[in-house]
């Protein structure tokens, strides 16, 4: 069984918030969200990085519209909080580690246990002089995300809209590029996903590292600002970089509906929140079409996303790879998407 690395997951949140999810090492019969050890272990899921993300306050009624920036001493409060819970789960069985260096993770793709790369999704809990970077390195940071879809510090994100491109807005600020350089100089790779196009361009003429978006879909296929356009995975390849295929479906589906409580804004007719795993076999054909097979991955966003109910969660990863073998991907090829890709990418950063 091919090993896996995903490339993103909102499991943490899952397990800190009252989402469903949160009993990561209990096994069940009727277990809640996408992801959970025991589940990751009969996909074969060798590592994921594991998102640490600070909910918005309040309900958000306009995805279209930019939520606020978060508050900084808010962000860091949770985000601690998440960490404790992943070191937790470490702590308690040896089938489960964290990941710190090159060789944990190739523990990890070697079956020794399932492995989790600390990252967090959105800057908003570094601090502006970038005082308490060393210290989340310390705590077991080894990837953030500039943004979410929202404004912090560093960078602008991209509002949940479709039919639109994610050009929107300025690029990287002076403390985004400070952030850029420092997370290069320690070893942390920079995730793009979530960034608008100014700062990917700013990001892209900054670093020497391969450029990363951890999960978003190709724009071509679902024109929603979260997804990238053929010139910005033109520049992923050309950097040595990936790209992990989102399984959201609003970001998979070519007319980005997500549904209003089963229904249509008009209330004419049910909307499906599903997207068939066909679709999601479009994008990382046309990803790995454009791009070539070596800079395209999995960037699932279970916990974090609705996804397609052929996928049903973790372990539809091996649903994907068999979908990909009858397109005609060989072995190599499927290895690459795998993990290979991600292994590649990470130890690039981390040198």
């Amino acid at each position: 069984m091919l090993p896996i690395i995903d490339g993103h997951n909102d499991t943490l949140l899952a397990a800190t918030s009252d989402r469903a999810g949160g009993a990561f090492l209990t096994e069940s019969d009727d277990p809640e969200g996408h992801l959970d050890l025991a589940r990751a272990e009969e996909a074969g899921l060798a590592a994921g990085i594991f998102a640490a993300f600070v909910p918005n306050e309040g309900e958000q009624d306009d995805w279209s519209e930019l939520p606020p920036a978060v508050d900084h001493e808010r962000a860091r409060r949770i985000v601690d909080e998440q960490f404790r819970t992943l070191h937790g789960w470490a702590d308690a069985t040896d089938r489960f580690r964290v990941i710190g260096d090159i060789d944990d993770l190739d523990a990890c793709i070697d079956g020794e246990a399932v492995g989790a790369v600390p990252h967090v999704e959105g800057a908003g809990v570094v601090s502006p002089d970038l005082v308490n970077l060393d210290s989340l390195y310390e705590i077991g940071v080894r990837s953030l995300g500039l943004v979410w879809s929202r404004p912090n510090a560093f960078a602008h994100g991209v509002p949940f809209e479709h039919g639109a491109t994610p050009d929107i807005g300025p690029g990287l600020t002076e403390s985004g590029f400070d952030l850029v350089v420092a997370c290069e100089e320690r070893g942390i790779l920079v995730d793009l996903a979530h960034l608008n196009a100014a700062g990917f361009w700013d990001v892209a003429e900054t670093v020497d590292a391969p450029l990363v978006v951890s999960h978003a879909g190709a724009h071509h296929i679902s024109p929603a600002s979260r997804n990238l356009t053929d010139e910005q995975l033109d520049a992923v390849a050309g950097s040595g970089g990936l790209v992990g295929c989102t399984f959201g479906t609003a970001h998979l589906r070519p007319d980005g509906q997500r549904g209003v409580e089963g229904r249509s804004p008009s209330g004419s007719r049910a909307l499906p929140d599903d997207a068939p795993l066909s679709v999601l076999l479009d994008h990382i054909e046309y990803l790995a079409d454009r791009m070539g097979v070596e800079h395209v991955a999995l960037g699932s966003d279970f916990d974090g996303a609705s996804i397609p109910d052929e996928v049903g969660d973790v372990r539809g990863l091996r649903t994907v790879l068999d979908g990909l073998e009858a397109r005609g991907f060989d072995r190599a090829d499927r290895e690459a998407i795998a993990s290979r890709n991600w292994r590649r990418v990470l130890a690039a950063w981390w040198s």
